[in-house]
C-alpha cells in the first residue's frame, strides 16, 4: 500500500480554495499509484475554525465540500481528509473516508481538549468508538489528533478513555493519525518520539501528518512521520520543510536515520517566518512596515519580514527623537540597506513638542509622560503610513518588555502582530545571532544586524543616557523569573530557587507581570511559540489581588 501524506496549508473558512487545492492534489496523487492520500485535522475549513462552526450553514457547506471530493475518488483509492462533520448526534472534529465515489467511514475525534488554547468542547461532540477502515487488505485505523497525543506535551489529562488502545482492540494494523497541532518549540521531536513508542508498543505501522503554515497567533509545521512495527523512523518531513507530499510504501519501508535535533533559534525563525507571511498572504495585505529604530528588537523583526516577504513588502521607518543617538541612526541605516528595504525618516519632535505644549505642566522633561509621549508619537506615525498604504504594522516587543509592560499603549505596541511577542530578550538576542549565521538559508542576501547593535546596551531613548537596566534587573536574571512564573507558572519559592534569585525578588516582580495584564489584553497577536505564550492560551484575569489562602482566624 503507497499511501501519501500531503503538506495542506488551508486558509480558514476557504471551502472552495481547500476543495480546489485537495481536487489538484488527489488526483496528482492517483496519477502517480498512490492508494491513499491522506490530508490533515479540519482540511477541508482549516484549523482552527472557532466560531465560523456557529455560523449558520457553515458546518453544511463543510459537509457539502466533503461530498463534492468524495465524488471523485475512484474505487480503488482512498481519500482521508479532515472536516467538521454535522451527524445526527452533533457537529463532529472527523477524519472521513472517502472512496468509490462515497463518504464510506467517518472517525470523529474523541478526546476534545480545552487547555492552553483549544476550546474544542465548545463547538464539537465526542465520538464514542475507534474507527478501523479496510482497504487493500490492510485495517488503517484513524485518529484525530489528541486522540493520539492525549495532552502528553502539556501534562494534560489524564483521559478516561484510550483511543489508540481501543483503535488496536477493533483490528488495525496500521495507525494514521492527522493533525492541527500547533507548534512550540521542540514539540516535533516530543511527538516524533511518541509515534515511535506507540508503533513498537503495538507493533503497527504509523503514519502522521500535520497542518502547514499560520493562522492568527498559531503556527502549524506541516511534519510529516511514517513509522514501522518496530518504532523506526521510515520518512519525514521536517518542520517547515516545504515538500509537497512525502509518499510511504507500507510494503516497501526504508530506514531512515534519526534526524538530529532541530536548532531552538532556527526553529524559532522558521516558525516567525510561517506566521508573518501567513498572516500577510491570507489578508491580501500588501506589505509590512515597522519602526526600525537601530536597536536589536527592531532589526531582529525587519529581518524576519524580509525572510518571509521579501524585501519589496518590507517599509521601515526611522522615527528620531531628540534622545536619539548618530549610532542608532547609523545602524537603522545598515540594517536596511543589508536587508534591501525602503527607509524613511520621520522625526517625532514637532509632534512631540506639540503635545508637550498642549499637556503643559502634566509634563516635565525625560518623566514618565514626556516618554510616553514619544512613544505613542511613533506609533501614530506608524499608524498614519498604514492606513494610507495598506500596510500591517508590525510591533517589535518582546516577551521580556511585554511581561513587565516595560511598553507604551498606543505607541510601540500599535500593530497587526507582534512578531517576537512570545520570545525573551535574551533569545532575541540569539535569534539575531543565528540570523547573521546562516543568512543565506533564511533568503537574505548577507547578515543583516551590525554587531554593534548586538553588542550595545539595550535602550528605550526616550530620555538622556537611558538603559534598559535602569528599570529593569539584567534581562538574565529578568528572563529566569519569566520563565518561572509564566512558563511554568511556579510559586513564589519555586521560581526563586529555579531563578537563582531571593524570593523578595520573586514576588515584586510577580505583582508587576500581574499587573501589566491591561497591557497585554490590548497588545497585537502574538505568534505561540512556547507553551505559555501571552494571549488567548494565557486568559489572565485584569482585575485581581492574590491574597493566599487564609488561617481560620482571618476567614471569620
Amino acid at each position: 500500500m503507497r499511501i501519501g501524506l500531503l503538506r495542506h496549508d488551508p486558509t480558514i473558512g476557504d471551502l472552495h480554495g481547500a476543495a480546489s487545492a485537495i481536487s489538484g492534489a488527489a488526483q496528482q496523487a492517483w496519477a502517480d499509484g498512490l492508494d491513499v492520500l491522506v490530508l490533515p485535522e479540519l482540511a477541508v475549513c482549516g484549523y482552527p475554525p472557532r466560531d465560523l462552526l456557529l455560523r449558520d450553514g457553515f458546518a453544511a457547506a463543510c459537509r457539502d465540500t466533503v461530498g463534492v471530493l468524495a465524488a471523485d475518488v475512484p474505487a480503488d483509492r482512498l481519500l482521508l481528509l479532515g472536516a467538521p462533520w454535522l451527524g445526527e448526534t452533533g457537529l463532529f472534529n472527523a477524519l472521513i473516508a472517502c472512496t468509490d465515489g462515497a463518504v464510506t467511514a467517518i472517525a470523529a475525534k474523541r478526546l476534545l481538549p480545552a487547555y492552553d488554547v483549544f476550546d474544542e468542547d465548545r463547538y464539537f461532540t465526542p465520538g464514542e468508538r475507534a474507527c478501523v477502515v479496510p482497504f487493500a487488505g490492510r485495517r488503517l485505523g484513524l485518529l484525530v489528533c489528541e486522540d493520539c497525543w492525549q495532552g502528553g506535551d502539556v501534562d494534560a489529562g489524564p483521559y478516561m478513555v484510550d483511543p489508540i488502545a481501543d483503535t488496536i482492540d477493533a483490528g488495525a494494523d496500521v495507525l494514521v493519525v492527522v493533525s492541527s497541532s500547533p507548534f512550540i518549540v521542540g514539540k516535533h521531536e516530543r511527538q516524533r518520539a511518541r509515534l515511535c513508542e506507540v508503533a513498537a508498543g503495538h507493533s503497527v505501522d504509523v503514519v502522521a501528518v500535520n497542518q502547514a503554515g499560520a493562522h492568527d497567533d498559531l503556527v502549524f509545521d506541516g511534519d510529516a512521520i511514517a513509522v514501522d512495527t518496530a518504532g523506526r523512523l521510515r520518512a519525514l518531513r521536517a518542520p517547515f520543510e516545504a515538500t509537497s507530499r512525502i509518499d510511504v510504501d507500507l510494503e516497501a519501508f526504508g530506514r531512515l536515520d534519526d534526524p538530529p535535533r532541530a536548532d531552538i533559534d532556527e526553529q524559532r525563525v522558521l516558525a516567525l517566518r510561517e506566521a508573518i507571511a501567513g498572516y500577510v498572504h491570507k489578508t491580501n495585505a500588501p506589505g509590512v512596515l515597522l519602526g526600525l529604530s537601530g536597536g536589536i528588537d527592531s532589526a531582529v523583526v525587519a529581518s524576519l519580514a524580509v525572510s518571509a516577504i521579501g524585501p519589496d513588502a518590507v517599509d521601515a521607518i526611522t522615527m528620531p527623537g531628540r534622545y536619539t543617538s548618530s549610532e542608532t541612526r547609523a545602524d537603522a541605516d545598515a540594517i536596511a540597506q543589508a536587508l534591501g528595504v525602503r527607509l524613511e525618516s520621520l522625526g517625532i519632535e514637532p509632534v512631540h513638542a506639540a503635545l508637550r505644549t498642549v499637556l503643559g505642566d502634566s509634563v516635565q522633561e525625560g518623566d514618565l509622560v514626556d516618554q510616553n509621549l514619544q512613544a505613542r508619537a511613533r506609533g501614530m506615525l506608524l499608524m498614519g503610513r498604514s492606513n494610507a498604504r495598506g500596510s500591517l504594522v508590525l510591533a517589535c516587543g518582546n516577551k521580556s518588555e511585554l511581561a513587565v509592560g516595560y511598553a507604551t499603549l498606543y505607541g510601540d505596541m500599535n500593530g497587526a502582530m507582534c512578531p517576537i511577542g512570545d520570545v525573551l530578550k535574551t533569545d532575541v538576542y540569539a535569534m539575531a545571532r543565528w540570523i547573521n549565521e546562516h543568512f543565506a538559508q533564511v533568503g537574505l542576501p548577507q547578515p543583516p544586524i551590525p554587531a554593534s547593535v548586538i553588542e550595545r546596551p539595550p535602550s528605550a531613548e526616550l530620555r538622556p543616557d537611558q538603559c534598559d537596566q535602569d528599570s529593569l534587573p539584567s534581562y538574565d536574571t529578568l528572563d529566569a523569573i519569566i520563565r518561572a512564573l509564566v512558563e511554568v507558572e511556579l510559586d513564589d519559592a519555586a521560581a526563586a530557587a529555579a531563578a537563582g534569585v531571593d524570593l523578595a525578588m520573586v514576588q515584586k516582580w510577580r505583582t508587576v507581570i500581574d499587573q501589566a495584564q491591561f497591557k497585554r489584553k490590548q497588545a497585537p497577536i502574538i505568534p505561540k511559540l512556547t507553551r505559555r505564550a501571552f494571549g488567548r492560551g494565557r486568559p489572565w484575569p485584569l482585575v485581581q489581588r492574590q491574597t493566599g489562602a487564609p488561617t481560620p482566624e482571618q476567614a471569620i
